[in-house]
Protein backbone atom coordinates (compact mmCIF):
# COMPACT_ATOMS: atom_id res chain seq x y z
CA UNK A 1 0.00 0.00 0.00
CA UNK A 2 0.79 3.31 -0.44
CA UNK A 3 2.95 5.01 2.83
CA UNK A 4 2.08 9.36 1.35
CA UNK A 5 1.05 11.14 -1.18
CA UNK A 6 3.30 13.16 -2.93
CA UNK A 7 1.80 16.10 -5.17
CA UNK A 8 3.94 17.49 -7.68
CA UNK A 9 3.82 19.62 -11.19
CA UNK A 10 5.55 18.65 -14.40
CA UNK A 11 8.08 21.22 -14.21
CA UNK A 12 8.88 20.97 -10.72
CA UNK A 13 12.00 21.55 -10.11
CA UNK A 14 11.49 21.51 -6.20
CA UNK A 15 8.57 18.84 -7.04
CA UNK A 16 11.18 16.54 -8.98
CA UNK A 17 13.49 16.64 -5.97
CA UNK A 18 11.17 15.30 -3.34
CA UNK A 19 10.00 12.99 -6.01
CA UNK A 20 13.72 11.64 -7.02
CA UNK A 21 14.43 10.80 -2.76
CA UNK A 22 11.43 9.11 -2.15
CA UNK A 23 12.48 6.65 -5.67
CA UNK A 24 15.89 6.53 -4.05
CA UNK A 25 14.44 5.19 -1.25
CA UNK A 26 12.35 2.17 -2.43
CA UNK A 27 9.22 3.97 -1.48
CA UNK A 28 5.74 3.51 -2.36
CA UNK A 29 3.57 6.22 -2.52
CA UNK A 30 0.69 7.87 -4.51
CA UNK A 31 1.91 10.32 -6.68
CA UNK A 32 -0.36 13.06 -7.86
CA UNK A 33 0.80 15.58 -10.62
CA UNK A 34 -1.03 18.84 -10.58
CA UNK A 35 -1.93 20.07 -14.00
CA UNK A 36 0.12 23.06 -14.93
CA UNK A 37 0.23 25.45 -18.02
CA UNK A 38 2.76 28.18 -19.22
CA UNK A 39 -0.31 30.87 -19.38
CA UNK A 40 -2.20 29.76 -16.47
CA UNK A 41 0.71 27.98 -14.36
CA UNK A 42 -0.93 25.80 -11.53
CA UNK A 43 -4.43 27.39 -11.86
CA UNK A 44 -6.90 26.12 -10.28
CA UNK A 45 -4.76 25.22 -7.63
CA UNK A 46 -5.40 22.00 -6.22
CA UNK A 47 -7.26 22.03 -3.18
CA UNK A 48 -4.97 19.80 -1.06
CA UNK A 49 -1.92 21.68 -1.90
CA UNK A 50 -4.29 25.33 -0.92
CA UNK A 51 -4.82 23.39 2.49
CA UNK A 52 -1.29 22.43 3.30
CA UNK A 53 0.91 24.64 2.13
CA UNK A 54 0.06 28.59 2.82
CA UNK A 55 2.49 29.10 -0.25
CA UNK A 56 0.49 27.08 -2.54
CA UNK A 57 3.23 25.82 -4.12
CA UNK A 58 4.01 22.11 -4.51
CA UNK A 59 5.54 19.75 -3.53
CA UNK A 60 3.12 18.92 -0.77
CA UNK A 61 3.51 15.85 1.31
CA UNK A 62 0.58 13.96 2.40
CA UNK A 63 0.85 11.29 5.13
CA UNK A 64 -2.32 10.40 6.84
CA UNK A 65 -2.68 13.62 9.02
CA UNK A 66 0.66 14.95 8.64
CA UNK A 67 0.90 17.13 5.95
CA UNK A 68 4.58 18.93 4.54
CA UNK A 69 5.60 21.44 2.00
CA UNK A 70 9.10 22.54 0.86
CA UNK A 71 11.20 20.14 -0.77
CA UNK A 72 13.69 20.12 1.97
CA UNK A 73 11.21 19.67 4.86
CA UNK A 74 10.32 16.38 2.87
CA UNK A 75 13.59 15.08 2.24
CA UNK A 76 14.27 15.32 6.16
CA UNK A 77 11.13 13.03 6.66
CA UNK A 78 11.40 10.64 3.84
CA UNK A 79 15.02 10.37 5.73
CA UNK A 80 13.49 9.47 9.01
CA UNK A 81 10.62 7.05 7.45
CA UNK A 82 13.23 4.99 5.72
CA UNK A 83 16.66 5.92 6.57
CA UNK A 84 17.96 2.96 4.31
CA UNK A 85 19.60 3.85 1.87
CA UNK A 86 20.71 6.66 3.94
CA UNK A 87 20.61 9.88 1.52
CA UNK A 88 23.04 12.07 3.98
CA UNK A 89 26.28 10.96 4.85
CA UNK A 90 27.01 9.29 8.11
CA UNK A 91 30.34 11.07 8.90
CA UNK A 92 29.06 14.38 11.08
CA UNK A 93 30.89 16.78 9.20
CA UNK A 94 30.17 15.29 5.48
CA UNK A 95 26.29 15.42 6.73
CA UNK A 96 26.75 19.26 7.29
CA UNK A 97 28.63 20.15 4.08
CA UNK A 98 25.71 18.04 2.39
CA UNK A 99 22.87 19.73 4.15
CA UNK A 100 24.67 23.59 3.15
CA UNK A 101 25.22 22.54 -0.40
CA UNK A 102 21.33 21.70 -0.78
CA UNK A 103 20.63 24.61 0.87
CA UNK A 104 22.93 26.68 -1.58
CA UNK A 105 22.19 25.08 -4.55
CA UNK A 106 18.19 26.56 -3.95
CA UNK A 107 19.38 29.65 -2.19
CA UNK A 108 22.89 30.50 -3.94
CA UNK A 109 22.85 29.04 -7.27
CA UNK A 110 18.98 28.69 -8.31
CA UNK A 111 18.29 32.56 -7.87
CA UNK A 112 20.71 33.26 -10.63
CA UNK A 113 18.31 30.43 -12.88
CA UNK A 114 15.50 32.47 -11.19
CA UNK A 115 16.52 36.00 -12.98
CA UNK A 116 17.80 34.31 -16.33
CA UNK A 117 13.65 33.19 -16.21
CA UNK A 118 12.53 36.29 -17.02
CA UNK A 119 15.07 37.35 -19.15
CA UNK A 120 14.38 34.71 -22.19
CA UNK A 121 14.09 37.49 -24.50
CA UNK A 122 17.28 39.48 -23.74
CA UNK A 123 19.67 36.69 -23.32
CA UNK A 124 22.89 38.77 -25.05
CA UNK A 125 22.19 42.00 -22.65
CA UNK A 126 23.46 42.98 -19.41
CA UNK A 127 21.22 41.63 -16.53
CA UNK A 128 20.92 37.94 -18.42
CA UNK A 129 24.93 37.83 -19.04
CA UNK A 130 25.30 38.92 -14.57
CA UNK A 131 23.34 36.06 -13.79
CA UNK A 132 24.75 33.33 -16.52
CA UNK A 133 28.26 34.37 -15.22
CA UNK A 134 26.98 34.32 -11.68
CA UNK A 135 25.49 30.81 -12.66
CA UNK A 136 28.38 29.60 -14.29
CA UNK A 137 30.87 30.98 -11.34
CA UNK A 138 28.82 28.47 -8.72
CA UNK A 139 29.08 25.55 -11.14
CA UNK A 140 32.82 26.26 -11.46
CA UNK A 141 32.93 25.96 -7.60
CA UNK A 142 31.21 22.81 -7.87
CA UNK A 143 33.47 21.43 -10.21
CA UNK A 144 36.23 22.02 -8.50
CA UNK A 145 34.62 20.44 -5.59
CA UNK A 146 34.03 17.09 -7.24
CA UNK A 147 38.17 16.64 -7.82
CA UNK A 148 38.94 13.24 -6.40
CA UNK A 149 35.13 12.13 -5.48
CA UNK A 150 32.02 10.96 -7.55
CA UNK A 151 29.56 12.93 -5.38
CA UNK A 152 29.37 16.54 -4.11
CA UNK A 153 29.32 15.85 -0.33
CA UNK A 154 31.41 12.11 -0.38
CA UNK A 155 28.61 9.69 -0.42
CA UNK A 156 25.68 10.42 -2.87
CA UNK A 157 23.18 12.41 -0.95
CA UNK A 158 20.26 14.84 -1.83
CA UNK A 159 23.05 17.72 -1.93
CA UNK A 160 23.35 15.71 -5.71
CA UNK A 161 19.90 15.37 -6.35
CA UNK A 162 19.54 19.24 -5.24
CA UNK A 163 21.83 20.31 -7.47
CA UNK A 164 20.86 18.16 -10.07
CA UNK A 165 17.23 19.39 -10.77
CA UNK A 166 18.53 23.10 -9.81
CA UNK A 167 21.18 22.63 -12.83
CA UNK A 168 18.70 21.05 -15.66
CA UNK A 169 16.94 24.43 -14.79
CA UNK A 170 19.89 26.70 -15.36
CA UNK A 171 20.71 24.36 -18.62
CA UNK A 172 17.35 25.02 -19.97
CA UNK A 173 17.26 28.83 -18.95
CA UNK A 174 20.42 29.71 -20.79
CA UNK A 175 23.38 29.11 -18.34
CA UNK A 176 24.59 26.12 -19.57
CA UNK A 177 27.55 23.30 -18.05
CA UNK A 178 30.75 23.84 -20.47
CA UNK A 179 33.67 21.98 -21.44
CA UNK A 180 35.60 23.68 -18.89
CA UNK A 181 33.52 21.54 -15.99
CA UNK A 182 34.45 18.45 -16.98
CA UNK A 183 33.82 16.88 -13.89
CA UNK A 184 30.67 18.55 -13.81
CA UNK A 185 29.61 16.68 -16.92
CA UNK A 186 30.77 13.41 -15.55
CA UNK A 187 28.79 13.72 -12.64
CA UNK A 188 25.72 14.88 -14.55
CA UNK A 189 26.50 11.68 -16.56
CA UNK A 190 26.78 9.58 -13.30
CA UNK A 191 23.37 11.25 -12.04
CA UNK A 192 21.43 10.52 -15.31
CA UNK A 193 22.50 7.04 -14.73
CA UNK A 194 20.59 6.31 -11.71
CA UNK A 195 17.52 4.92 -12.56
CA UNK A 196 15.36 7.16 -10.12
CA UNK A 197 16.77 10.09 -11.53
CA UNK A 198 15.92 9.21 -15.11
CA UNK A 199 12.98 8.20 -14.30
CA UNK A 200 11.81 11.79 -12.63
CA UNK A 201 14.17 14.06 -14.97
CA UNK A 202 13.23 11.88 -17.99
CA UNK A 203 9.52 12.77 -17.26
CA UNK A 204 10.09 15.94 -17.23
CA UNK A 205 11.98 16.05 -20.57
CA UNK A 206 9.13 14.04 -22.34
CA UNK A 207 6.66 16.43 -20.56
CA UNK A 208 8.94 19.78 -22.38
CA UNK A 209 8.93 17.80 -25.89
CA UNK A 210 5.44 17.06 -25.84
CA UNK A 211 4.01 21.00 -25.73
CA UNK A 212 6.74 21.81 -28.39
CA UNK A 213 9.31 23.27 -25.58
CA UNK A 214 13.17 23.25 -25.93
CA UNK A 215 14.75 20.12 -24.45
CA UNK A 216 18.91 20.07 -23.35
CA UNK A 217 20.36 17.33 -25.24
CA UNK A 218 21.62 15.70 -21.76
CA UNK A 219 17.59 15.51 -21.03
CA UNK A 220 16.72 14.25 -24.37
CA UNK A 221 18.96 11.51 -23.87
CA UNK A 222 17.59 10.03 -20.39
CA UNK A 223 14.17 9.05 -22.43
Amino acid sequence: MAQFTLYSGPLSMFGAKAEIAAREKGLEFDLVMVPFDFDKLYTPRHPEVLRVNPKRQVPVLVDGDLGLFDSTQIFEYLEDLQPRPALWPADLRDRARARQLELKSDEVYFPHVVRLMGLQQNLEEAPALAAIEAAQAYCLEMDDLLAGREWLAGSYSYADIAFYMAALFGERQGAPLTPDMPRLLAWRERMGARPAVRRVAGAMGRWLASIGRPVPAFLRALG
